[in-house]
């Protein structure tokens, strides 16, 4: 069965043939997110993340002929997410000198446990994963005011449960 034939049946639920792409292009995905992320471990997590996308959205694909440039730019946009969050990630010595600020994110995590997994998933996309409000709309098929509305009301509800609960 060729490429394309099998891309076609991947796009219209086939799970074997999923997997069969998914490891027909595992090598070549592989060298594309190594060239990005410059080391094993990265570009692994990478490959991982992609598949992810890969079998979250592979109805989304309208030509099977592309399915390969399809995943290309998965693996990129993956690559890409991961260098930026990587530079918002200070590496310090003085976290363990600091058990105060280790408390804080502890008491922050649980505050947000206390929300909706709805307005948890809403902040973990927006300040974990660095996503904008137009790219957590496309991903949540919901306008993106809805977005907007939706983080307002999340962020309010945070606030009052940091005053509630006093976090220093």
């Amino acid at each position: 069965m060729d490429e394309i034939e099998l891309a076609k049946q991947a796009i219209n639920g086939n799970e074997g043939a999923q997997l069969q792409l998914i490891n027909l292009y595992k090598e070549s995905m592989y060298r594309v997110a190594y060239s990005y992320m410059r080391n094993e471990h990265d570009a692994n997590d990478a490959l991982q993340e992609m598949m992810y996308q890969c079998l979250k959205n592979i109805h989304k694909v309208q030509t099977p002929e592309y399915f390969k440039t399809w995943l290309v730019r998965i693996v990129i946009n993956t690559c890409l997410m991961m260098k930026r969050q990587q530079k918002r990630i200070i590496v310090t010595n003085d976290l363990v000198e600091q058990p105060q600020y280790m408390e804080e994110l502890f008491e922050l995590n649980d505050v947000i446990s206390q929300l909706s997994i709805e307005q948890q998933e809403l902040i973990h996309l927006k300040y974990f994963k660095d996503l904008k409000n137009s790219d957590i709309a496309t991903l949540q098929n919901i306008p993106e005011g809805t977005v907007k509305s939706r983080l307002h009301k999340t962020l309010k509800r945070l606030r009052r449960l940091l005053g509630e609960g006093g976090m220093s």
